[in-house]
């Protein structure tokens, strides 16, 4: 289904930088961008169909269906990677396996552009605005045009226990609840939770780790820069009858202050942002008491990687995550060991784990898309999300990007 968008007053009004490219650098490097994608069908497992019937590369790959191969072309030769997610959600292309097209890009991501040209990458991609640094000025704001959604529109995907990171399932019958308990235990273990520890997390979600820490007898501290998800949370700490328990805080986590027994922050990393790193692990340190262990969950990417795009601005960026960045494992070593007095003592890979839970979040949520649409999102923000689920579920099927848990200690 193509969605006409290049010309539609509405859509754009509301999607701006989705009017397509004119000019004539759009024109140059349409040209060499049509002449890039026939060249990766003859070396990708990956097939592109046009609309007068034509099919480059082998017919039993994996197909992008290209429905306007010239403002395909237009925007990812004017804007790159974002044009390319634009592309899409202006639906200039699709394919009936859109995981499986994003899993053979991901798994090829240094063999796209021909080397010549990757040297010049940065003179042709943005840079990060400077209204999204994850300073304390900013960082509300950024975390606001993700989670603040509505809670009702991450209900619609999330399970039960509204748990938005990485699943750990320990058997193939496992459903996402049971996963997500499992991932949340490992961490409250891992970091010595028991009755009477007092635990700092940063980053509450919608309040789950919490509530399971202080049914075990923790005395939570929980922080977030989310008002919708504090709101829920707090909802969910009373359900459980666990207010004398749990505080939950609106709070910058470099604001945070007092000593705690344990800290935890689950995918919270990923919002700090690479100039911050230091900040994040120096607050761990600097609140954590003596004897006490730390223990995060962190998306990663490899370190080479990370260090080629760590100034690039990228279409997760801007239309899902602002401020968003994933460090390496070695990224984050090297932030612990020169910012705090800290070590990470344990490491431990979860990376399928994480297509599992995307593959299903991504089911539960076209399976959602009428409510999803009665809560005012319409096709173009659909698309957004359903390209953001599946290049994430991509990234993780390839093994391009890990997500680890982390005990650190002194």
């Amino acid at each position: 289904m193509t969605v006409e968008i290049p010309t539609n007053p509405v859509v754009l009004q509301r999607w701006p930088d989705l009017a397509v490219p004119r000019g004539l650098r759009a024109g140059v490097s349409a040209r060499a961008v049509d002449l890039l994608v026939r060249r990766l069908t003859r070396r990708l497992p990956l097939a592109v169909s046009y609309p007068d019937g034509t099919v480059t590369g082998s017919p039993t790959a994996v197909r992008l269906v290209l429905h306007r191969p010239d403002d395909f072309a237009a925007r990812v030769g004017t804007a790159g990677l974002i044009g390319f997610g634009e592309s899409y959600m202006a639906g200039d292309w699709d394919s009936p396996d859109l995981v499986g097209v994003l899993t053979v890009l991901a798994a090829h991501i240094t063999d796209l552009v021909p080397r010549p040209l990757a040297g010049l990458r940065r003179l042709h991609v943005a840079g990060h605005p400077a209204a999204e640094r994850n300073s304390e000025d900013n960082t509300r704001d950024n975390i606001a045009r993700h989670y603040d959604l509505s809670n009702e529109f991450f209900g619609l995907f999330l399970d039960a226990t509204m748990t938005y990171s990485a699943a750990l399932f320990t058997g193939p019958a496992d459903d996402l609840a049971a996963a997500q308990h499992a991932k949340i235990d490992r961490l409250l273990d891992r970091a010595g939770v028991r009755s009477g520890t007092r635990l700092l997390e940063i980053g509450t979600g919608w309040g789950e780790l919490a509530v399971r820490a202080a049914a075990r007898g923790a005395d939570v501290h929980t922080v977030t820069l989310s008002a919708e998800q504090r709101v829920a949370a707090r909802e969910r700490v009373a359900a459980a009858g666990l207010t004398d328990r749990v505080r939950v805080e609106l709070l910058d986590y470099r604001q945070v202050s007092g000593s705690y027994d344990a800290v935890v922050s689950v995918e919270m990393i990923e919002a700090v942002g690479y100039e911050y790193l230091d900040s994040y692990f120096g607050t761990i340190a600097r609140v954590l008491a003596p004897g006490g262990r730390a223990a995060i969950q962190a998306i990663t990417m490899p370190h080479d990687r990370m260090l080629a795009t760590r100034h690039t601005y990228t279409w997760i960026q801007k239309y899902i995550f602002p401020g968003g960045f994933l460090p390496s494992v070695r990224a984050i070593g090297e932030s612990v060991t020169r910012s705090t007095d800290l070590r990470v003592r344990e490491e431990f890979s979860m990376g399928p784990h994480y297509a599992r839970t995307l593959r299903l979040w991504r089911e539960r949520f076209e399976e959602a898309r009428p409510e999803i649409a009665a809560l005012g999102f319409d096709e173009t923000f659909a698309r957004m999300w359903r390209l953001y689920l599946a290049y994430s579920e991509a990234g993780f099927r390839s093994g391009y990007l890990d997500v680890g848990q982390f005990v650190l200690g002194r």
